[in-house]
């Protein structure tokens, strides 16, 4: 599904995320992800970060193994509402390797993580799985003051 250029740019210029993902059962989770978008998919890895289970058995991964059907948001926040504005994706995940049929994949989005968070230059996230969305719907939301704002500066 293509994405049109002013999401593509907002999904590309933040850094955090929250990434929505459901059971079997429907019952749902989100946590927060940092993540790299190549134009087409987004990539969030399994990082090194302190965790109390294995990549494989975090309850997001399980989620998309049972339900691969996700949503993921992404926001500006202001106490001037007038600034607020968000991405919401709906979407497929699927978890990658680094090994096999998808190494290439896996590999590019290392470059994409590591590019964007010098943090993952020394974890090995390489060697890690890596959630892999591919957007199904996208749409961006800005106030209607900003909407403004930004159509004003565009004219310029």
């Amino acid at each position: 599904m293509p994405i049109d250029g002013p999401t593509a740019e907002f999904i590309r210029d933040h850094r955090i995320a929250h990434l929505a993902t459901a059971d079997a059962h429907g019952a749902p989770a989100v946590v927060p992800v940092c993540y790299a978008f190549d134009g087409e998919s987004i990539y969030s890895a399994l990082d090194e970060k302190p965790k109390s289970v294995g990549p494989l058995e975090l309850k997001r991964v399980r989620n998309i193994e049972s339900n691969p059907r996700v949503s993921l948001v992404i926001d500006d926040y202001d106490e001037d509402w007038s600034k607020l504005a968000y991405a919401h994706i709906s979407g497929a995940a699927e978890i990658i390797e680094p090994d096999g049929a998808s190494s290439a994949e896996h590999r590019r989005a290392v470059e994409l993580l590591r590019a964007k968070y010098p943090q993952y230059r020394s974890m090995a996230i390489e060697k890690r799985p890596i959630i892999k969305i591919t957007p199904v719907r996208a749409r961006l939301w800005r106030s209607r003051t900003r909407l403004r704002q930004a159509t004003s500066e565009g004219d310029s």
